[in-house]
């Protein structure tokens, strides 16, 4: 097992719990090691406290691979989204406050800043309600996921996704930034929404010339 992504799942707890993204054991992360297996943070152990024996190694079944601890109650959802998207790398959930205002209300967060639709690829979505942990959440996860980075959970929270750990981390941030803009923003006037054609152009930039590339 490559040591750098057990580690970068250690440093994303930490850094999950230290950012006010997650309270106590709840939320889960999790990154690809191979075209059918895992690496996911166990049910209920705090993230201050994890240490890299207790992380799970699960097939894209579900079934533990390698490990001495339950795997996340959330592996299901994790699953289905490695599955549907192959660029998928890595998976934060979070349940983050001002994220989480949108996922009680049911309401779509929509891109109002660059950021936000460089990263995220578009307004964020809501799955509809479903049992934590069952296949049913799953399915409406990847459903309102769709090719975007993050979807909120109804009554629940927010999921991001990216081509590693440590973006899919971001992702959550921004979301949780651009909740809090947009809900300051109306306080103090009409948020001014980007329009989807620049959305687009924003995220194919992003995705094609953004930071530095290899020669």
């Amino acid at each position: 097992m490559p040591e750098e992504k057990v580690y970068a799942v250690l440093d994303t707890g930490r850094e999950m719990v230290s950012s006010g993204l997650v309270a106590g054991t709840w939320g889960n992360i999790s990154v690809r090691l191979s075209d059918q297996t895992l690496l996911i943070t166990p049910s209920g152990v705090p993230y201050t406290e994890l240490e890299a024996d207790d992380l799970v190694v699960v097939n894209l079944d579900g079934e533990v691979v390698k490990g001495r601890l339950k795997p996340s109650s959330e592996t299901r959802m994790h699953t289905a989204i490695y599955r549907q998207r192959q660029d998928v790398m890595g998976i934060v959930h979070t349940h983050s406050p001002y994220a989480s205002v949108f996922a009680v209300t049911h309401k779509c967060l929509p891109p109002v800043m660059e950021e936000m639709a460089m990263l995220l690829g578009g307004a964020v979505q809501v799955a509809p309600y479903r049992p934590a942990g069952s296949a049913e959440l799953a399915a409406a996860a990847v459903e309102a996921l769709a090719d975007r980075s993050a979807v909120f959970l109804a009554n629940h929270g927010v999921v991001g996704v990216g081509p590693s750990l440590e973006e899919a981390l971001l992702v959550c941030r921004i979301v949780e930034k651009g909740a809090l803009v947009y809900l300051l923003s109306q306080l103090t006037g009409t948020p001014q929404l980007i329009e989807e054609d620049q959305v687009r152009e924003l995220r194919r930039n992003y995705l094609e010339y953004y930071g530095q590339r290899k020669v």
